[in-house]
């Protein structure tokens, strides 16, 4: 988990800065907490999402479901996504069952560029 940021969570690939194409191949890594699939809140795990060219949540916003806010909560550690052509941020963002952030702390962005 070399990408893994000191918050906790981390994507495993892409790497930061990097050039890709459609599907786009994500990968993601937690440390100090348990994935579990959304519904149940359960203390010291949650699950992942991407917020597609957005910012970390304060802790305890609830996470919107649309377009640019991609939920995994049946636990996934990796997933496909289809960007646009061009330059995008995607922060991965860790949170509980209730789909509440649990902070910045909890999440990080990368950019990569989308031939």
């Amino acid at each position: 988990m070399s990408a893994q940021a000191a918050a906790g969570v981390g994507f495993v690939e892409p790497a930061d800065g990097t050039t890709v194409s459609n599907p786009v191949h994500v990968k993601f890594a937690v440390s100090g907490m348990r994935v579990a699939p959304a519904g149940e809140v359960i203390e010291g795990a949650g699950h992942h999402h991407i917020l597609i060219d957005g910012k970390p949540l304060a802790k305890g916003d609830v996470i919107p479901a649309n377009d640019h806010a991609i939920h995994y909560g049946k636990g996934q550690t990796e997933a496909e996504l289809t960007l646009p052509p061009g330059d995008h941020t995607l922060t991965l963002q860790f949170a509980d069952g209730a789909h509440r952030s649990y902070g910045p702390e909890w999440s990080q962005t990368i950019k990569v560029h989308v031939k």
